[in-house]
């Protein structure tokens, strides 16, 4: 598929199949995050790898916003250095570079952002350095999404020509 198709049929994913991802589908999903850009190329992310049920529990017992990702088949935890301005654009970035990798594969993604800090930090071994920024969970869709009219606001409504509120003529 090719990149706008994967943007206009991908939608977030919070059930999944128990099929079993491949090494080879993970190893793709990492490596997009490794070849994202990032502020001054200061490549300051990193990406904890959960595969295992009992590591992939406990970032669901820790997840304030994410308990859903109990059921993902591998989760990626992404760290970053708050000290990088845009840092969290460039977390953004990666996870959406995963997130479409994922995709074009048959493999269904959610994110979530909400955790208890402290146990997640000592749960994950996260140095203080870094911060947990996102956290995303894969698998199968349990459920086939792809192909659904995703609800957006019409392109006239939210892009502007030349300044704001001056309609787009496309």
């Amino acid at each position: 598929m090719d990149a706008f198709d994967a943007i206009a049929t991908k939608l977030e994913t919070r059930q999944f199949d128990k099929k079993e991802v491949s090494r080879d589908v993970k190893r793709k999903v990492l490596e997009a995050a490794r070849l994202t850009g990032s502020s001054n190329n200061t490549q300051h992310w990193r990406f904890i790898l959960l595969e295992d049920a009992k590591s992939i529990n406990c970032l669901a017992e820790d997840a304030t916003t994410g308990p859903w990702v109990k059921g993902a088949n591998f989760a990626v935890l992404i760290l970053a250095n708050p000290q990088v301005n845009g840092y969290m654009i460039d977390v953004g970035r990666a996870l959406q570079d995963m997130q479409l990798t994922a995709w074009n594969l048959g493999i269904g993604s959610g994110i979530f952002t909400g955790f208890n800090q402290d146990k997640l930090r000592q749960d994950f071994a996260i140095p203080q350095n870094l911060v947990p920024a996102a956290a995303l969970g894969f698998g199968y869709p349990a459920v086939k999404k792809s192909g659904k009219k995703k609800k957006r606001n019409p392109l006239n409504q939210i892009a502007y020509s030349e300044k704001f509120g001056q309609a787009l003529a496309l």
